[in-house]
This record gives C-alpha cells, sequence and structure tokens, in this order.
C-alpha cells in the first residue's frame, strides 16, 4: 500500500491542537515511565533551558541556581561578567569552567556542579496505532524499538509502516552528523518511512535514533471488505503486501458453496466515484496455477454462490431433490411408518 505522506501534515496539525487543549483526555499521549529515560544519562550534553545547582563550598553566599539561556551560556553567576559556555557540555566541564573564573577572586575554590532540570530536549511523541499513544523525554540517545515499547506495542490496525517526522535539528551533532544539526528547512518535510516487519526483523536501517521534539505516527490501516459466500463476511484492516488468498483466510475462507472460479474486486478509481471491477479465479490461485492478487485499501471483495446445478452444489442439490420429494410422499398420504419393538 502506498502511503500517503501529504496526508502526514494535516494529522499532525489535529494532534498538537488536541495535545494543547484536552491534556487530559484519554486519548491522548500520556509519559511514559521515566525508567526508560534515566538509562544511561551519565554523559549528557547541556543545553538551553537546563538548569544547574552550583556551589561553592565555604562561601554560601555564591551558591546560585543558574539556567543556561538560548546562546547556551551561563551568565547569571554571582560576581562572574563573562560567560561560561554550557552548551553541548557535561556539567564536569562546566564545573571545571567556573572554578577556573572563581580562582580569580578565591584561593582553590571548591566548587560543585549539579544538573537539577533537564529542559533542553522536547519530548518525542508517540501516537496512532500503538496501545498507549506517550511522550518521552530525550535525556539520552533513545532508537525506535524503545519508544514502540515504552508505547506498549503495535496494535491490530497498525497498516505496517512508521512515519518519523524531524521537528528540531540535532542540538550536539557527533562526528559525521554536522549536516543533522542544520536548521530544518521549512519548505521540505523531514520525513522517515521504516516497516514494521523490518523493525521486526531486526534490520538496523529500521531503528533509527530518535531526535528529541520527533512525531513518531504507527500509521493505522485503512479498511476492506469482504462479503458474499464466505464464513465471517466482515471488514478487515489493510496490512502491508495483504493478497486476496490471505484475506480470505481471515474471515474463515470461502463456504463450499461459493463459486471460487469469479470472485469480484470492486476497486475505487482515483479521483473518481465509478469503482472497477477485477475478475479474479480464486481457485486456480489455490492450485498455484496463477498468482495471488494484491489488495488496495478500501476494496470490497465479493465471493459469489455457485448456481444450484454448478459441479460444486450438484451433490447437495440433488439430495435435498431426494429428501424433499420422501417428505412430501409421506405429508400426502398421512400414515405414520409403524414403529416394530423388539423383544
Amino acid at each position: 500500500m502506498k502511503v500517503r505522506i501529504l496526508l502526514f501534515v494535516p494529522i499532525l496539525a489535529c494532534l498538537v491542537v488536541a495535545v494543547q487543549g484536552q491534556d487530559q483526555a484519554p486519548s491522548q499521549p500520556t509519559q511514559s515511565s521515566s525508567s526508560v529515560d534515566n538509562q544511561g544519562i551519565r554523559n549528557y550534553l547541556l543545553g538551553p533551558g537546563d538548569i544547574l545547582d552550583v556551589r561553592i563550598f565555604g562561601q554560601p553566599d555564591l551558591n546560585s541556581t543558574a539556567e543556561i539561556d538560548s546562546d547556551g551560556n551561563i551568565s547569571s553567576l554571582p560576581f562572574l561578567e563573562t560567560p561560561i559556555r554550557a552548551k553541548c557540555r557535561t556539567e564536569k566541564e562546566v564545573q571545571k569552567d567556573i572554578a577556573a573564573a572563581y580562582g580569580k577572586y578565591l584561593k582553590t575554590p571548591q566548587i560543585s556542579v549539579r544538573i537539577t532540570q533537564r529542559n533542553s530536549r522536547q519530548p518525542a511523541t508517540v501516537f496512532g496505532a500503538v496501545r498507549q499513544p506517550t511522550r518521552i523525554q530525550m535525556q539520552r540517545k533513545v532508537r525506535l524499538n524503545e519508544l514502540m515499547a515504552a508505547s506498549g506495542g503495535f496494535t491490530e490496525r497498525a497498516a505496517g509502516t512508521i512515519q518519523i517526522l524531524h521537528t528540531e535539528p540535532i542540538m550536539c551533532p557527533a562526528p559525521g552528523e554536522e549536516a543533522e544539526g542544520a536548521p530544518i528547512d521549512g519548505t521540505k518535510i523531514p520525513l522517515i518511512l521504516v516497516r514494521i516487519s523490518d523493525l521486526r526483523a531486526g534490520k538496523l536501517e529500521a531503528n533509527p535514533v530518535i531526535r528529541p521534539g520527533d512525531y513518531i505516527l504507527v500509521t493505522e490501516a485503512e479498511p476492506i471488505y469482504i462479503t458474499g459466500s464466505v464464513v465471517a463476511p466482515q471488514g478487515v484492516f489493510m496490512r502491508d503486501q495483504l493478497t486476496l488468498g490471505r484475506a480470505l483466510a481471515m474471515v474463515g475462507g470461502a463456504k463450499k458453496e461459493a463459486k471460487t472460479s469469479d470472485v469480484r474486486i470492486y476497486r475505487q478509481k482515483p479521483g473518481s466515484p465509478e469503482q472497477d471491477t477485477i475478475h479474479v479465479d480464486y481457485s486456480a490461485i489455490k492450485k498455484n496455477q496463477k498468482p495471488d492478487v494484491l489488495l488496495e485499501a478500501y476494496d470490497i471483495i465479493e465471493v459469489p454462490e455457485a448456481g444450484m446445478f454448478s459441479a460444486s452444489r450438484l451433490p447437495t442439490t440433488l439430495m435435498g431433490a431426494v429428501s424433499g420429494v420422501f417428505n412430501s410422499a409421506i405429508a400426502a398420504s398421512g400414515s405414520v411408518l409403524p414403529t416394530r419393538v423388539l423383544y
């Protein structure tokens, strides 16, 4: 099934409005458990909005809480006129620079720097065909499979693809990631498509690192409708590479009286209210004489019944006719067959 990328934009817009207006609604993304976020953040790189607790031993008047400004600097420490560069550095590196700065006024100052709030990374949002839409604070590098696990996994409505939309450049690009740190071009949609089957297969390219602020949409499947002489006529959800044979198996298969040599698929013409009718010899597909047919979203599959005197229904028709004549004869005679009791 072709993924219509342009549909992602209005879906995203609706999500943002809903999140802003209905934060308490059950269907909205909820905060994920901290156990996912707090592993392996010892090398956390600071960014704008992070808050530090700076303490100078023996000088309580110089203790302060400092927020990293939009330029990535600490510029609110007492008596220091020169800002301390903090963006993309660890608190230990910043601690050394603060100690050096206060060393001009104090003899061998003992300084501690501790991160009290990590606000520089926007949460990633997972929504769509997942069991628990969620927001995850991105305090370290997190891969796609971790986010899928945090959101409870896929629902039965998952169509087979995941769309990842980047909203922010990488704040602190590693060597080789410089291009990802450039501002995002507003005229292009920085969208990545991942197949769920590839993610489950463990393919590395299907398990990318998720950026802060990313929107991850697990696309929901569109329906396919199956009617006629099948065990359980109903709608089923479109899956990646869904064929006619698999779709019929999902509804229990065709009945014995079905005319499988002429299964009809009604398919909407693009941009038109009219439909195409595709005739498929499903009996030949089952015998491997013809290839199976790939389905599309909103297909209507009709499995007709065979005629009463067709090869598949002739024995049943004859048995019904004989039984009907026999019962009619008994009813017309008004007699009851005698019952013999053996002693």
